[in-house]
């Protein structure tokens, strides 16, 4: 991508400091780490949507019913949640790479017992654990990242990560819908399970411990030490920014869950425009995500993760006002555009703000972020199809709701001796 030989620095001062002053000793996070990252958090994601196209075939298959099928989807997204809340916590008392490769192998185990399933009641307790493994790989990715930068470092790491895992959920049901045919819904989960032994693979020979014993017996001390062992986690710099990384990705998901109905029914685009237009967007976010990454080397990270949520503000209200004032449907594709292109400004950032606000508990951060992420979006998704196919009105004030929470956690969030010093 023309990134070459990207080397991160650590500043081992305060987080405050971490946010204003720029960092001079090298550290790890070389481009083959951030690779490998950007698998690790890239594979829950394509292992919830690459098999979506084969429902009917598995219906008709495994001699069920479409609900008993979307149990399959559900126990994944449960078990991705969950893990998240488990390994998340294991990954600061034990380090990071113990929990990464238990988790990384229960995927793999999960995966092999998902394509042998003989029935469905199998499959679904096969996704739900294959969730739960594969959840290590999102969770602990974010936490090697807070261990070895923070501030705009860490911005630029998770800004670049970001565009190798939002790869995955573009990719996925495009290539399953190209692949049901050929392959068929277990050839497909055994794509799936092909990334889980690359998963582990990676881990093996990839990811070193960056948790070191040590840390993690100086960080119990001070934890014990204080009224709660997550007291950290009860930081306003913290709740703040996880709150706007978790709204603001609530806007890409209720785009993402309307985006069918949107572009197919009402504005008329068949499944190859519907793909199209998709994948525009998606190479928006991407393309935004590089920008983001250039922009905090001469920016502060805190004032681009503003500009982006002005800008995603601004987008969903005029999408707002093009619903409701009834203009010509093909405008409502150019704040969507613009929506969910500003969000690379935001998710990266947030993310490194969020993170580096707790070093003491990266991996705990880690898991309340990506619950809160996973939560908002199972409660966004059917939230957007309220009013049925032709009008678009509950996804804009979805979108306007969620990206207003998202402008008033940043406030709330954000230091203003920090913001003036940077």
């Amino acid at each position: 991508m023309g990134y070459g030989f990207i080397t991160m620095t650590i500043n081992t001062g305060s987080n405050r400091a971490d946010l204003a002053t720029p960092t001079t000793q090298p550290q790890g996070i070389t481009t083959a780490l951030l690779l490998a990252l950007g698998l690790l958090s890239a594979v829950a994601p394509f292992a919830t949507d690459l098999y979506l196209p084969a429902f009917p075939e598995m219906t008709s298959e495994l001699q069920t019913s479409a609900t008993t099928v979307q149990l399959t989807l559900t126990a994944f997204l449960v078990g991705v949640t969950a893990g998240q809340l488990v390994f998340g916590p294991l990954s600061d008392r034990f380090g990071r790479v113990p929990p990464l490769i238990a988790g990384a192998a229960l995927c793999v185990l999960a995966s092999v017992v998902a394509v042998l399933a003989p029935n469905v009641t199998v499959l679904i307790v096969a996704r739900l654990l294959q969730g739960l493994g594969g959840a290590a790989g999102m969770v602990i990715g974010r936490a090697v990242i807070s261990d070895l930068a923070t501030g705009k470092p860490a911005a630029r790491a998770f800004s670049l990560m970001m565009i190798v895992s939002g790869v995955a959920p573009v990719v996925a049901p495009l290539l399953g819908g190209l692949l049901t045919g050929p392959i068929g819904w277990r050839g497909l989960l055994t794509i799936v399970l092909g990334l889980a032994v690359l998963m582990l693979v990676t881990v093996l020979a990839v990811i070193r411990e960056t948790h070191l014993r040590s840390h993690r017996d100086a960080q119990r001390a001070a934890r014990s030490a204080s009224s709660s062992p997550l007291a950290a986690l009860r930081s306003r710099t913290f709740l703040g920014y996880t709150a706007v990384f978790g709204f603001a990705f609530a806007v890409m998901m209720a785009y993402i869950s309307a985006s069918p109905f949107l572009y197919q029914d009402m504005l008329g685009l068949g499944t190859v425009g519907y793909g199209l237009a998709f994948g525009l967007n998606a190479l928006a976010l991407m393309g935004v995500s590089v920008l983001s990454a250039k922009l905090t080397e001469c920016r502060s990270v805190t004032g681009v993760l503003s500009l982006g949520i002005v800008l995603v503000l601004a987008s969903t209200v005029a999408f707002a006002l093009l619903v409701v004032t009834a203009a010509p449907v093909f405008l409502l594709a150019v704040p969507l555009f613009t929506a969910v292109g500003s969000l690379g400004l935001v998710l990266g950032n947030a993310t490194a703000l969020a993170l580096g606000a707790v070093p003491s508990a990266a991996g705990s951060a880690s898991a309340v972020l990506g619950a809160l992420q996973f939560g908002l979006a199972a409660l966004v998704s059917p939230l957007v199809s309220i009013g049925g196919s032709s009008t678009a009105a509950p996804l804009a004030i979805v979108m306007v709701a969620a990206a207003v929470v998202a402008v008033v956690a940043l406030l709330v969030a954000r230091d203003r001796r920090a913001a003036r010093a940077e």
